[in-house]
Order: structure tokens, then sequence, then C-alpha cells
């Protein structure tokens, strides 16, 4: 049984992550910059500030395992150096960081932050694992979702294998079991499609009718998820489909 703190633990995988470490018996501690909830018992939360270092000393007493899953639109390597620093001094304990497939290939803002966040935690001084997952179900959906009520709904012309954060979680509470295990393999979830593919599903699933239409994109971002660098055909490591996902997420709009 470990005793995990779960940065990002109030995001969508968080939650799923949260769920699946206190199914394996493991004990959780939510890092947020935001007071504990009401109820909440105070030992399972940590109010603290990534962006500044403020209260993670106080957070990771007692923590032999952090599953830092907290970040933004700028991938957040400041961040990851404050909780770096905060670890070494705590006991040094096994850090997991979650990543993304295709982060050294694709020429994303974003993704360069990430990979500079993988450079940081491999070097670290800390025991460590990465696990770099394909695109989340939620991402494909919201971006045809947000299109429904448009005229016409486009799709760029690559390939997507989108992943559950549920079937996320369940590698990452394996994870935390295993030990430092250093990068492991790329996982994706169980269907390698079309985003017009996946486009299709999220339309009928809203119950619209709404033309789609498959666009090459130019670039060089288009043209690495074109090559297929955002997909890991070779690990199918989802159970949940996109087709049951959209169902769902549909029945929440």
């Amino acid at each position: 049984m470990a005793s995990v703190l779960l940065t990002g633990g109030t995001g969508r995988l968080g939650r799923a992550a949260e769920r699946s470490l206190l199914h394996k018996g493991d004990r959780v501690r939510i890092l947020s910059r935001g007071a504990a909830p009401a109820g909440r018992d105070p030992d399972t939360w940590a109010t603290g500030d990534l962006s500044t270092g403020r209260g993670l000393a106080e957070a990771l007493l007692n923590i032999d395992t952090i599953v830092h899953l907290a970040t933004s639109g700028r991938g957040d390597p400041d961040s990851a150096g404050h909780l770096i620093k905060a670890a070494n001094a705590a006991g040094r304990p096994h850090l997991i960081y979650t990543s993304i497939v295709g982060v050294d290939r694709i020429p994303l803002f974003y993704y360069r932050a990430k990979l500079a966040t993988e450079d940081l935690v491999q070097g670290s001084g800390l025991p460590w694992t990465i696990l770099r997952s394909t695109q989340f179900h939620d991402l494909v959906f919201g971006l045809f979702a947000s299109q429904r009520r448009l005229p016409l709904v486009i799709a760029p012309a690559i390939r997507f294998q989108p992943i559950d954060v549920r079937d996320v979680a369940a590698q990452l509470a394996g994870l935390v079991q295993a030990g430092p295990s250093g990068r492991v393999p790329d996982i994706g979830g169980p269907e390698v499609a079309s985003a017009k593919d996946f486009a299709e599903i999220t339309i009928e699933a809203l119950g619209s009718r709404r033309r789609l239409l498959s666009a090459r994109l130019p670039g060089k971002t288009f043209a690495a998820y074109r090559a297929g660098h955002n997909l890991a055909p070779d690990s199918l490591a989802g159970t949940i489909t996109f087709g049951q996902f959209a169902a769902e997420a549909s029945n929440r709009l």
C-alpha cells in the first residue's frame, strides 16, 4: 500500500486516478490550491501552489509516491521544477509523470513544454516513471462536439487513437505498485481510425445530422500527425471504446 500525493487530482484524469488508487488500497492525498471540500478528511487533502512551491513541503509529509498530473496550456516545466525540489528535500519519493505520445516529434508549443518536463523528471535525482498516452476521448469528442451547431463539421485528415481517462488511471495505479520503472511503453486506446470516423461517432451520439468534411491541413504539425507520430498502435491498452464514451458524454450535454 502506497501513500500517494496526487497533483491535478480535481481534473478528469485526476478524479479517475484517485478512484483507481483507492480501489488498489493506496492512501491518496490531493494537492490543490483551494481549501479541502467540506467533510473531507484533512489528511487526504493538501493546500499548496505548484507555481510558487508554497505548501509543497507540508503536502509531501509521509508520502512515498507522487503522481504528477497537474498541467496547463503552458505545459508547466516550472511547476514540475518546484515539485522536484520539494520532493528531493522530502526523502526522494517515487515520481510518476504523465506525458503524451509524440511530444518529441510533433512541433506544438505545449508538446515541447511537456518534453522539457520529461527531461526535468529524468534528471531530477528522484526515482521516476514516465508514461505517455495518446489523446483522451474527452479531447477528441470535444473537438467535434463544439462544431455540432455549425452547418459543416470539419475533421482533419489524420488518425487518432483516443484513450479513456479511466484506462489511463488504471495504468497509473499499476505503475504505483510496480515502483520506479523509467520510461514505460506508450499506451493508446483500443481503436486507431480516421478523425472523420470519430467525428461521425460524435455527431451520431449527439443526434445531429451535420455534413462532415475531411480536410488536409497544411504545416509541420499536421504533417507529423499524418505520419502517425500521435499513435501507439502496438499498445492498445484501452478497453473503453470511443463509441462508449461518446454515448456517455452526449447524455451530459
